[in-house]
């Protein structure tokens, strides 16, 4: 029902193990609980989040606000699409994003995504990753893919690495009273082609997501890739 009046809930994206799409309340709530149980080591920081210096609770409460406030701010010009990553038995594991500014311009998106501790270690955040590059590039139009890692977290280093991201220079972003660097990666819809080993990912209802992204052909707006 709410994919007629909000039509990404309609979208989902399959792979081998995982089946990502919006969550419904009860598995939003699945979500934060994962979170609350730990996205990383109490003696690392791979994300600027601060996920380990909240209790459980602030840490589940960040997820569903992350959700509500994607939702509420969503417009073809800047919009987060913040799916639920779930094995195929219905076990909600983790949270894949990708986001974009001036989509219909640029044609860039990032990505960004986390996982519950047990479920680390074993492909699903290339998985997962995968799941949303294949729908940027090969359904929304997309040219470019971005992201940025902490010089230190060599998982998601690797991630990219495996994926066929490039180097594209360093940020610097403050944390706490430190500064953390993170080098900047970018993959380009002809990096993505070349790329023989993405295995296979199924996508269903974008069809009718596509205004989402791009606007509403009816009000002039491109609204099919080219």
């Amino acid at each position: 029902m709410f994919a007629d009046l909000w039509p990404t809930f309609g979208l989902t994206l399959s792979t081998a193990r995982l089946v990502l799409r919006l969550p419904t309340d009860s598995e939003l709530e699945a979500l934060a609980r994962v979170a609350a149980d730990g996205v990383h080591g109490e003696d690392e920081r791979p994300f600027l989040t601060p996920w380990a210096e909240g209790s459980p609770e602030e840490r589940a409460r960040s997820v569903l606000g992350s959700h509500w406030s994607a939702l509420a701010s969503w417009t073809p010009d800047s919009w987060r699409l913040g799916l639920g990553v779930f094995l195929h038995t219905g076990e909600a594991i983790g949270v894949a994003s990708l986001r974009a500014a001036d989509f219909r311009v640029n044609r860039e998106v990032t990505t960004s995504s986390w996982l519950g501790l047990g479920w680390q270690g074993q492909g699903y955040g290339t998985e997962a990753r995968t799941a949303l590059l294949t729908l940027a590039f090969d359904h929304l139009g997309a040219t470019d893919a971005t992201t940025e890692v902490f010089q230190d977290n060599h998982k998601s280093q690797g991630v990219s690495r495996k994926l066929g991201y490039l180097p594209d220079g360093i940020s610097r972003d403050r944390r706490g009273e430190d500064v953390v660097v993170s080098d900047r990666l970018r993959l380009t819809s002809e990096l993505w082609g070349a790329n023989a080993d993405k295995g296979e990912v199924e996508v269903s209802g974008v069809d009718e997501a596509l205004p989402m992204f791009l606007g509403d052909p009816r009000s002039g707006d491109p609204a099919v890739p080219t």
